[in-house]
């Protein structure tokens, strides 16, 4: 790789792309070009896919105590690369160097170690068997070539999750990362290779969705696909993969309840830092904030005086807490639905459009809504953006409806003192996480992660031995111990 020009990373080697065609990565913070990336081609994921396959048997190979030595010398060169990699995410992907970036890439590094350790431990079964003779025996094997697409948000963590858990199961991967955080992405390659990850057992092909993520997708020798993104993305995944079995982590809008016996001054504290944490952009965001009626005004007053405290700035700025969103397309979605809460009675009570004098038109400050409706767009969709949308309710069972409210079932949170009341909210929501007393942002790696059926929020489980049971297959095997075989 030179300073400006990268390459793709393919059988362990970096190489050119095929077309020659390359595409700037941006700082969405000042808007300077950072470096340029190959705009991968179909011919590109062939190239690494046919890596990805002859490799397959060589990770499939090793034991699991190897496998686990190789994740623990990821982490350890990935630990020590920290600050360099977090340079570049923090650069590309818009986020504090400082107050995000860096822990980003330290997460990392403790889910690489924690899929070494896990891996050690994840048993197989023996199954009663109605023939004495029979022995029966299930175990866990690869799924072999696994398909990898991730976004722009976590440019460090997310990815992870796939990758530590797919080496750790025995597959090899062809990665495509956001077109619009790649370098992140390079590092890794790079620290993967350096720590002796076999040669095609990961490969990188940038590019964009439509042309490199969707040949990996639909590849014929591609067993298996993982990915996170918007649901529009899941669907186009899930027609192009066709059976192939899937893991998909798709999107939030997720809801936080406040009920009335609430420690409201807590429920505040957090409910803020989960619309503001990244700019909005985290799949888990608290995107609407269902407060019973008697403590509205309280709730609104008090997150808009926290959202004074958010410094929004330049990445690399020490004093910055919040950077810029990532993209227009992400910019232009906030503006809209504002525009359509203001013009169905909402009001706004700080924040509220683009922050002047700064670089870039993608900075957004922290944004305070109030009567939020089941009309409108923000109530509806995911904003992704630092949007703290409130919406009031009168009884518990009028904030279930609210909650459930939308086609999307990620992640949801209640905030009351009553143990029965939390546990009958909780299994009424209809999400797949409920964390009572905090935001839907909370998160601890190692847990199971994923959306609620019938809902559009994904398929499978992510964290810990979750994602690292979804990359696996289980095998039976029946012994038969009579004697002479059964003959």
């Amino acid at each position: 790789m030179t300073d400006s020009k990268r390459q793709l990373f393919i059988g362990g080697k970096w190489v050119d792309g095929i077309s020659g065609e390359m595409v700037p990565v941006r700082s969405p913070a000042t808007g300077e070009t950072l470096a340029e990336v190959p705009l991968g081609s179909q011919e590109d994921v062939d190239r690494a896919v046919d890596a990805a396959r002859s490799a397959k048997k060589e990770i499939a190979g090793l034991g699991v105590f190897e496998r686990s030595a190789l994740l623990h010398a990821v982490a350890d060169t990935i630990a020590e690369r920290a600050r360099e990699i977090a340079r570049d995410l923090a650069q590309e992907q818009g986020k504090p160097f400082h107050a995000d970036a860096i822990e980003e890439v330290e997460v990392a590094v403790d889910m690489w170690r924690d899929a070494a350790e896990i891996i050690k431990r994840l048993e197989g079964e023996v199954i009663p068997s109605s023939d004495p003779n029979k022995r029966i025996l299930a175990i866990r094997q690869p799924r072999g070539v696994y398909g990898v697409i991730t976004p722009w948000n976590f440019p460090a963590t997310i990815p992870t999750e796939y990758l530590c858990a797919g080496l750790a199961a025995g597959n090899a991967i062809v990665w495509k990362p956001s077109e619009l955080t790649p370098l992140t992405a390079l590092h890794f390659a790079q620290a993967m290779h350096d720590a002796g990850v076999p040669d095609g057992v990961i490969n990188v092909v940038t590019g964009d969705g439509a042309t490199a993520g969707e040949a990996i997708v639909s590849h014929p020798d591609v067993d298996a696909v993982g990915a996170t993104g918007s649901p529009e993305t899941g669907d186009r995944i899930a027609r192009a993969a066709g059976a192939k079995p899937l893991l998909l982590e798709l999107g939030g809008n997720c809801p936080v309840i406040i009920a009335e016996d609430a420690d409201v001054e807590r429920a505040i504290e957090r409910a803020a830092h989960g619309a503001f944490a990244n700019a909005g952009q985290i799949c888990d965001s608290t995107e609407r904030i269902l407060v019973h009626e008697r403590h509205v005004e309280r709730v609104v007053e008090g997150i808009a005086e926290l959202a004074g405290n958010e410094n929004l700035g330049l990445s690399l700025d020490p004093a910055t807490t919040m950077g810029p969103l990532n993209n227009e397309h992400t910019a232009q979605k906030v503006d809209r639905h504002l525009d359509d809460a203001r013009a169905k009675g909402a009001a706004v009570h700080v924040g509220g459009s683009r922050a002047p004098g700064f670089p870039t038109e993608l900075f957004y400050p922290p944004t305070v809504v109030s009567g939020v409706t089941p009309d409108m767009e923000m109530f509806r969709e995911e904003t992704f953006g630092p949007v703290a949308s409130v919406v009031v309710f009168s009884d518990i069972e009028e904030a279930i409806d609210l909650a459930n409210g939308t086609d999307l079932g990620l992640v949801a949170g209640v905030f009351t003192a009553d143990p029965g009341l939390a546990e009958y909210v909780g299994g009424r929501l209809e999400a797949g996480i409920v964390n009572v007393n905090d935001i839907p942002t909370y998160w601890q790696p190692h847990t199971p992660f994923g959306g609620y059926s019938g809902k559009r929020s994904g398929v499978g489980r992510l964290g810990g031995k979750y994602t690292i049971m979804e990359m696996s297959q289980i095998k039976t095997l029946v012994y038969d111990r009579s004697r002479g075989g059964g003959g």
